[in-house]
């Protein structure tokens, strides 16, 4: 177990590192951001001066050495274009997209294993075509459409729910939907395809044969058998839930990291966006970490 928690940490440490060296490297392909900072009417003194500050006058690879050794000391520098830290800028924003992907991950939870459920005891009913139909709908439609028909009709036609922003709880309904839809159609596919697959084998056959309530039956063997598969897509859904959270926070205008980063790629902060692709690297990495050692947890037999 020793050996398998050191191997994944390693891993997991270089696969972070590969990614922000890429993100670091491909960003300064983007342009000068010093052209975005100052006036047309900057002159050429102006401008190196600039560059100075920033430290766009070394050699890339000595950008390099200094970020990673910066980044390795939680020093995360300083953003020219919003005058501030980079770390407070992005801890303001942090609460903000935690709401939203909680907000997300319940729904698409809550929702997503009860049709699941149902789809898998209905499997041979029109009901379950009905239901496979609507999850897939959900999966099919691009977010920002999904998030635009909300704000249309439920913002707009009804004036039911605010349209953008934050500060309340009404505020949260419409981009947390919009969201986790995809993530509802992934877990009640999942759980609909682990289950059936479940119901399939002996020891259930044997179950029902005793006489062996549903519930029971649910609560007993299905739901904790059926667990690893879904503990498995759990980890995914993070990442599609980090990526979405950019095109949803755009579209509700959610004062998040999502909507940071866009603002931050459009102006040329490198510092910010550096940032926020290693904290998203490492909050994926972590995910599919603990996803695995869940693994060992819900099913003893799978243990290195």
């Amino acid at each position: 177990m020793i050996r398998f928690l050191v191997f994944r940490f390693s891993q997991a440490a270089l696969t972070i590192f590969g990614v922000v060296s890429l993100v670091f490297f491909l960003q300064r392909l983007t342009g000068d951001p010093v052209a975005l900072l100052l006036p047309e009417t900057a002159t050429e003194d102006d401008i190196k001066v600039m560059r100075e500050v920033m430290g766009l006058d070394q050699p890339v690879w000595s950008q390099y050495a200094n970020f990673l050794f910066d980044t390795f000391k939680l020093d995360f520098g300083f953003s020219f274009v919003r005058n501030a830290p980079v770390s407070e800028i992005i801890i303001s924003r942090i609460p903000e997209t935690l709401k939203l992907a909680i907000g997300a991950l319940a729904f698409s939870m809550l929702c997503g294993f009860p049709l699941g459920l149902i789809m898998a005891f209905t499997a041979r009913r029109q009901v379950s075509k009905w239901l496979m139909a609507f999850v897939l709908a959900c999966q099919s439609l691009p977010t920002f459409w999904s998030g635009i028909v909300m704000i249309l009709v439920f913002g707009v036609w009804l004036q039911w729910l605010p349209t953008s922003g934050t500060g309340s709880l009404s505020h949260l309904i419409m981009p947390s939907i919009s969201l986790g839809l995809l993530s509802l159609a992934t877990y009640a596919r999942m759980t609909r395809t682990a289950v059936l697959e479940e119901l399939d084998k002996d020891y259930i056959r044997s179950a029902r044969a005793r006489g062996v309530r549903t519930a029971r039956l649910v609560q007993k063997h299905l739901l904790r058998n059926s667990l690893v598969p879904i503990v498995s897509i759990s980890a995914i859904e993070v990442s599609q839930l980090l990526a979405g959270a950019v095109v949803v926070e755009t579209v509700f205008a959610w004062p998040g990291l999502g909507l940071l980063t866009m603002q931050s790629i459009a102006a040329r902060d490198f510092a910010i966006v550096q940032i926020i692709v290693l904290l998203g690297s490492f909050i994926t990495v972590s995910a599919n970490l603990i996803s695995d050692l869940l693994y060992s947890i819900i099913d003893p037999r799978i243990r290195p």
